[in-house]
């Protein structure tokens, strides 16, 4: 007699759908043949609990069952491919035990897509009632990796080191596009953990962090820097020399500029190679000695009464 499928997840008849799913996210994560990868028995009841969720996560199937049991099928099935559908399963595991399944197209593919193969092996779907499993796809990795600002900026290529399975230790080359930005991921195609059966390896979700600049900033596609210039650069002006992503360039400072003062730099920001590049800000701090000689103080002095002005006039509650 065929052990019921209520069993298998571990509760009675009339359970709800969340209860359904939560039991077999935990019989799945229990039972995966990537980790019980020498335990025949295991992988059997990782099979039931696959079999047993396909049933009665469908409502349409788990009524048919409730009712008929185990020959809901030859009931409802109305001819051949009529038993329960293939679908795109997959459990995916990382470093830390993050995991997710995937359940997309769960109910909509015919018996040859997916796991519907696997699935009419018991369940006497196709033509002849057995057919060949298609082989799982490999187990999807996690990894985070950080790169200095202006990797993430102009672009470049990494080194990640990746621990397999059985603790083999792997070095690889990750492409790091221009522009990206942080906490922004990337997909690994196929750089993932290989399918025991024979089937396409994983992927590695790569999180990037990005370390911050000890004088650049960044906002969206543009980039923010203070510039110090001395006493007489911002009065009477003059050229200085700022740093960008394109190269060093020379800046105008005009006369009679305060610090705090922003000067825009056109497309001297970021370039991500979709569309038009950002702007550099660049911030005018003016910096003065740490002390001054008397005759520097004199001179100043006399500056303020040439010039009476009066910097504090807007400051008010």
């Amino acid at each position: 007699m065929a052990e019921d499928n209520n069993h298998i997840l571990g509760f009675q008849r009339g359970a709800s759908s969340s209860d359904i799913q939560e039991a077999y996210r935990g019989l799945a994560r229990k039972y995966h043949p990537d980790l019980n990868p020498d335990d025949n028995a295991a992988k059997e009841k990782f099979q039931k609990v696959q079999q047993a969720y396909e049933v009665l996560n469908d409502p349409k199937k788990r009524d048919l069952y409730d009712r008929y049991g185990s020959a809901y099928e030859s009931v409802g099935a109305g001819g051949p491919g009529g038993g329960p559908g293939g679908g795109t399963w997959s459990f995916r595991t990382g470093p830390g035990g993050a995991e997710h399944i995937d359940l997309s197209e769960l109910f909509g593919g015919g018996a040859a897509s997916g796991f519907g193969d696997f699935f009419s092996q018991f369940a006497g779907g196709g033509p002849r009632g057995r057919a060949r499993p298609t082989p799982r796809r490999g187990a999807d990795l996690q990894h985070a990796i950080t790169i200095p600002f202006t990797t993430a900026v102009e672009g470049g290529t990494v080194r990640l080191e990746i621990a397999r399975s059985g603790g083999k230790q792997e070095t690889i080359s990750v492409k790091i596009p221009p522009g990206i930005e942080d906490g922004k991921k990337i997909r690994l195609r196929g750089q993932g953990e290989a399918s025991p059966g024979g089937g396409p390896k994983g992927d590695i979700l790569l999180k990037v962090n990005v370390a911050p600049h000890p004088v650049f900033r960044r906002e969206n596609r543009n980039l923010e820097v203070a510039v110090p210039v001395t006493l007489s650069e911002a009065a009477l002006g003059g050229k200085v020399d700022v740093p960008t992503p394109q190269g060093t360039i020379t800046l105008t400072v005009p006369p009679a500029t305060s610090s705090g003062k922003r000067l825009r730099i056109k497309g001297h920001g970021i370039d991500d190679g979709h569309g038009t590049p950002g702007d550099l800000f660049a911030e005018i701090r003016i910096v003065l000695p740490e002390s001054l000689d008397e005759a520097s103080e004199r001179l100043l002095v006399e500056f303020d009464k040439l010039n009476e002005i009066d910097p504090r006039s807007q400051l008010r509650w």
